[in-house]
């Protein structure tokens, strides 16, 4: 170990080190695109699957919205028998796993079977920290306490998660909204319908987001299959969850409704969300500097103080130190002068 450690002090060997160190980097560089995956292919074959589930869905005219469908799987068959969608019931989870992207029987499953375990997990890390590794010096009701702070954290620990995810989505929506507005425009003024023009701009916008794209795609599906097209807006809005997307929908169901010029009310609506993520920046870049207070104060000023002070703290040292010396030669000299 020592002799590895003593190869950093030479040259030659520390060279080395910092030439395969970036003969790696650029390794990684290039290969680091062809390993990762098509996201848009994967979004694709999603919205296929989504397009067959509801052609199969107004196939069987059920009187109630929605199919019935069954997880299969070893945790969907364990939330069905102990029940856990009625036990931990919670109403807006359907609402926020759509605008995750996390549909079907088997995410909720999944949701409703985290919620079940991971309250235990929690409480048995508090206990094992607590009572095994360092207790803090918590008196017995403190600990206690920990205990049901973990199994809290472990019981909304699936809501965070999924919270998480359906914000990072919602950002990636609006990013290319505006842009998705401004081609379906140009689609519907060049004579497209509505399904077709959602179904071009999907394509087109799957590479600024593969996220934006799958939604179109279910859309073109529902437009297709559901027997009120305005259904259809409504899910898109609900699915996406932000308030221009809502408003886009509105005016589409409006047209829809009473027959108005669909190309007025895109290009009025391209401009609202323009504004609007122009308005998100400014507000981003005016609670930068607040945000940067912190960083500044911890990183920054430190620094600059040594880099100030520093040179003024090593000139009052020397003097202290010739100060200190001058006495000494001044007593030297009176001795030999007497003797």
């Amino acid at each position: 170990m020592y002799e590895i450690l003593l190869s950093f002090t030479r040259p030659d060997t520390l060279a080395a080190y910092l030439v395969a160190a970036a003969v790696f980097g650029t390794f990684l560089t290039f290969a680091l695109p062809y390993l990762q995956g098509n996201k848009l292919e994967t979004r694709l074959k999603s919205v296929a699957t989504q397009r067959e589930r509801l052609r199969k869905q107004s196939r069987a005219a059920l009187e109630k919205k929605g199919l019935r469908r069954k997880d299969d799987s070893v945790v969907g068959t364990i939330s069905s028998k102990l029940n856990l969608a009625k036990a931990l019931e919670d109403p807006n989870v359907v609402k926020l796993m759509n605008q995750a992207g996390l549909r079907g029987p088997g995410p909720i499953s999944a949701f409703y079977f985290a919620r079940m375990i991971l309250p235990f997990v929690g409480a048995l890390i508090a206990y094992l920290y607590i009572f095994y590794v360092n207790d803090h010096g918590f008196s017995t009701f403190l600990k206690y306490g920990s205990l049901a702070f973990g199994a809290a954290a472990g019981f909304y620990a699936p809501n965070l998660y999924i919270s998480n995810i359906a914000q990072k989505r919602q950002k990636s929506l609006m990013r290319a909204f505006p842009d998705s507005l401004d081609m379906l425009l140009i689609c519907v003024e060049a004579g497209m319908s509505i399904e077709m023009g959602f179904n071009k701009v999907s394509q087109e916008i799957g590479v600024a987001s593969p996220e934006l794209a799958e939604e179109f795609g279910i859309t073109v599906a529902e437009l297709s299959y559901l027997p009120d097209r305005r259904q259809a807006y409504e899910n898109l809005a609900i699915r996406t969850g932000h308030e221009g997307v809502k408003a886009v929908c509105m005016a589409l169901g409006q047209a829809e409704r009473y027959g108005t010029p669909l190309g007025d009310a895109l290009r009025l609506m391209a401009k609202e969300n323009r504004e609007m993520r122009m308005s998100d920046a400014e507000k981003k870049a005016a609670a930068l500097p607040a945000q940067l207070t912190v960083p500044m104060i911890l990183f920054f000023l430190p620094v600059l103080f040594l880099v100030v002070l520093g040179p003024a703290y090593i000139k009052y040292n020397k003097m202290q130190g010739k100060n200190e010396a001058a006495p000494q030669v001044t007593e030297l000299q009176v001795e030999r002068d007497y003797a």
